[in-house]
């Protein structure tokens, strides 16, 4: 399994980043995953019956991304953070997306607690090592659902990068079509997100619990590891 690392850089621009990575081998994505589909329309009935609603660009959480993507010289109104654009998406059309059992367990739990949320196919990662680091604008990013396009990270952006290539760009706008979790997907790494663990490290670690629990059930393993400015801790 690749270890997730912080550079330096980033762990002094933002000292507090934590990560969660929850790991699931032995994943079955093809068989019925009750417990997501609750979670998802329990989602859906909250926020047609108005007792819960997603965090906007007003919601702290929100902000310290939209703050950190300024940061690097990212425009968070016309590229937004994943769960911003989850979110905001849920609120327009009143549903999340389906996609399969396990990315729609991550997207569940990313707009409840509303922090970001991605994951990789492990299969599909090269190393021994996935860092956050800045690009320095060389390196190739192929986008999810666009296999035959080829982009460049801006110098300066943060970026998820293995030995192949990019595999997020802007921190957490948008995930690699390389890694992309499917049903046949066996070993995944999800990632849940916070810059400011001094305030939200309580909602990081309820999210990361939740998602175990979610995918628990449809694994052989699930194990959970916190990435942090001063290294890299398990539960």
């Amino acid at each position: 399994m690749p270890a997730f690392h912080l550079t330096a850089a980033v762990a002094d621009a933002f000292p507090d980043t934590r990560i969660a990575v929850v790991t699931a081998t032995g994943l079955r994505g093809r068989e019925p995953w009750p417990a997501t589909v609750t979670a998802v329309d329990d989602l859906e009935r909250e926020l047609a019956d108005g007792s819960w609603q997603p965090a906007d660009e007003s919601d702290p959480r929100i902000e310290a991304w939209h703050t950190a993507y300024r940061s690097f010289g990212t425009n968070p109104r016309r590229i937004r953070p994943s769960v911003d654009a989850l979110g905001r998406r849920m609120a327009k059309k009143g549903s999340l997306p389906r996609i399969n059992p396990a990315v729609d367990s991550y997207n569940a739990v990313s707009v409840r607690h509303g922090l970001p949320a991605g994951a990789f196919d492990l299969d599909h990662v090269t190393g021994d090592v996935v860092e956050i680091r800045y690009a320095d604008g060389t390196e190739e990013f192929t986008p999810l659902g666009e296999p035959d396009t080829v982009e460049h990270p801006k110098p300066g952006e943060v970026i998820y990068a293995d030995t192949s290539g990019v595999l997020t760009r802007h921190w957490n706008h948008r995930d690699a079509h390389r890694t992309c979790v499917t049903e046949d997907s066996t070993r995944v790494a999800f990632l849940m997100e916070t810059v400011r663990a001094d305030r939200d490290g309580h909602l990081l670690k309820a999210a990361a619990e939740e998602l175990r629990d979610l995918l628990a059930a449809h694994a052989e393993q699930v194990t959970v590891e916190y990435v942090s400015a001063d290294g890299a801790q398990a539960e």
